[in-house]
């Protein structure tokens, strides 16, 4: 039983520092299993391109009697002009106004396309000022636009669940009117809902906008649907720029367009991807407790080897502990959860784990109280729906959810 007791406070005294180190492994992996997609996809095409651009550079030097060194040096001078915003084709200035605010406005998004940046000393230094009080006042917007969409989707699925239990007739008729007088004991909104939800609106708003940017900028429709997810999830490689030619049909009216779905987009993937991590945290929280599970059952059979008994035994008593539960109710690792309890040893794993998460709702808490000026009263149920932990982002989402799982 000692051991039993060491293994498992260990365990959870380092659940978050486990969770983290898990997931420093699964990202390893993921970025390992990427890195061998994309080379076994790209490398070929990349071999062929510089063969072809070889013969190329060869045949125009032999053709034209320029010596490959200077051919060269040209090429360099046309890459370093392609860099400062000179194409061939005629592009809309760079840093005239319309450029430049389209330039700070990839800039604070974190989008970064690299399309146009800046030459001049004065220039970058006065980007690194800006862009620090910018990028932080754009993510805390994309926070509280996170928390209103939160709000928002938590409010009409919980109208939706209570208009189909009216409409079963299990409400009591004089409710009908009074939403904010009944509540749905034990009801939050599902984190998958809301993924679903989020994800629809991603599809729906990239479907148009690669719709817009088909015809207007000539890009084939999967190319469209490419640049709506580089430039939604804030990657931003820059390999396609919209809004770059030098006069378009109905030039504001795009120009607009392209701005306000550029925005919705961002802000919705997101919020998807905040609610993704939920999800990846529970599934790691799910792999430690299989984890956990597994060293206990080995201590279990180590003591068992060794001889050793609990103080009360499983079996020995009655098969109902004082609240009239069986033994096993806790969860997976406590068969004799209740024994243990009567006798003192050690509590639940589901106890432990509920303990670990007080912290981090106070840590939540102070952050809302800070960042809202005025306290908030959800720490108490948060850390009692499941919805409790994490800060920054996820702290919000987090503090929402348990928000809207009550009746307002």
């Amino acid at each position: 039983s000692e051991c039993r007791l060491r293994c498992c406070r260990s365990l959870h005294l380092n659940e978050d520092n486990g969770r983290f180190l898990l997931l420093a492994i699964l990202i390893l992996l993921y970025l390992l299993c990427g890195a061998a997609v994309f080379s076994a996809i790209e490398r070929p095409s990349e071999l062929q391109a510089h063969g072809r651009w070889n013969g190329t550079l060869l045949n125009f030097s032999e053709t034209f009697n320029i010596s490959l060194q200077d051919l060269n040096s040209f090429l360099r001078e046309y890459e370093a002009a392609i860099a400062a915003g000179i194409r061939a084709d005629a592009l809309r200035p760079r840093w005239d106004f319309t450029g430049a605010f389209y330039f700070v406005g990839t800039v604070v998004s974190t989008i970064g396309f690299g399309m146009t940046t800046p030459v001049t000393v004065a220039g970058k230094v006065f980007l690194i000022f800006y862009g620090l009080l910018g990028c932080a006042a754009t993510i805390l917007f994309f926070n509280l636009f996170l928390e209103r969409i939160i709000t928002l989707l938590a409010v009409v699925m919980k109208a939706v669940r209570e208009r189909r239990i009216r409409n079963s007739g299990l409400l009591p008729p004089g409710i009908h009117h009074d939403f904010s007088a009944y509540s749905l004991p034990g009801w939050k909104p599902s984190v998958y809902h809301v993924m679903l939800i989020l994800g629809l609106s991603a599809i729906t708003i990239s479907c148009c906008a690669s719709a817009m940017y088909t015809p207007v900028e000539g890009w084939a429709y999967l190319d469209s649907l490419y640049f709506c997810f580089v430039t939604f999830s804030t990657i931003g490689f820059g390999d396609f720029v919209s809004s770059q030619n030098g006069a378009y049909e109905y030039q504001s009216l795009y120009r607009l367009a392209n701005f306000l779905f550029m925005l919705m987009g961002v802000c919705c993937i997101y919020s998807l991807f905040n609610v993704i991590s939920i999800v990846i945290k529970q599934v790691l929280n799910w792999m430690l407790q299989k984890m956990s599970c597994l060293f206990c059952q080995r201590c279990n059979k180590a003591n068992a080897f060794l001889g050793r008994r609990n103080a009360i035994r499983p079996g020995s008593r009655s098969r109902k502990g004082r609240f009239g539960r069986p033994p096993d109710s806790d969860g997976p690792c406590d068969s004799d959860t209740e024994g243990r309890r009567l006798s003192g040893e050690m509590i639940s794993m589901k106890e432990l784990t509920a303990s670990n998460k007080v912290s981090l709702a106070i840590m939540q808490k102070q952050l809302s109280e800070s960042a809202n000026g005025y306290p908030r009263t959800v720490c108490s149920s948060s850390c009692h729906n499941g919805f409790s932990g994490g800060v920054g982002a996820l702290g919000i989402m987090n503090n929402r959810l348990a928000e809207t799982s009550n009746s307002r």
